[in-house]
């Protein structure tokens, strides 16, 4: 069963264990016979040290299709992820995840982690997903801060 997203997410792995970013988490799932589903991987997204993420890991999973790397993975946290960027469903609403606007097929797992970590602490007001996150942000930022650092202690880092 090889395809060219299989491949390139084959070799996305290889290169992820030999160098990540400190304190990422991106694996394939395992399934439960032992086999390694490359389409479906797990990730955590540590908070950047000197924001209200700090302190946090952050479950995301990475969605991939056959069509991938021309088309980008989805990119989900948990349903009711508290972020302007973040659909109610957990989906990730980033400019490099669009097919149609921003996504090159050379852009890499570690480039999508990177990117929604940088995402956490600044908000693209101009592209709100969620009206809750979006409202605290523009109209009340000292409530979304605490949000933000309340959510940050729901998801502990895994060490």
């Amino acid at each position: 069963m090889s395809s060219i997203a299989r491949g390139r997410l084959s070799e996305e792995r290889k290169s992820w264990r030999k160098n990540h970013p400190h304190g990422f988490v991106a694996k394939p799932e395992t399934l439960p016979d032992g086999t390694v589903n490359l389409m479906t991987w797990q990730c955590s997204i540590p908070g950047k040290a000197g924001t209200d993420w700090e302190g946090g890991c952050y479950p995301l999973t990475l969605l991939f299709t056959e069509d991938y790397p021309s088309k980008p993975p989805k990119c989900k946290f948990p349903p009711g992820f508290f972020h302007p960027n973040v659909y109610p469903s957990g989906t990730v609403c980033l400019s490099i995840l669009n097919e149609d606007n921003g996504w090159r097929p050379a852009i890499t797992v570690r480039q999508i982690l990177v990117g929604i970590q940088d995402l956490l602490d600044e908000p693209n007001p101009a592209d709100p997903a969620q009206t809750d996150g979006y409202q605290l942000f523009i109209q009340d930022p000292a409530e979304y801060k605490r949000r933000v650092r309340q959510q940050a202690k729901v998801y502990p880092p895994l060490i």
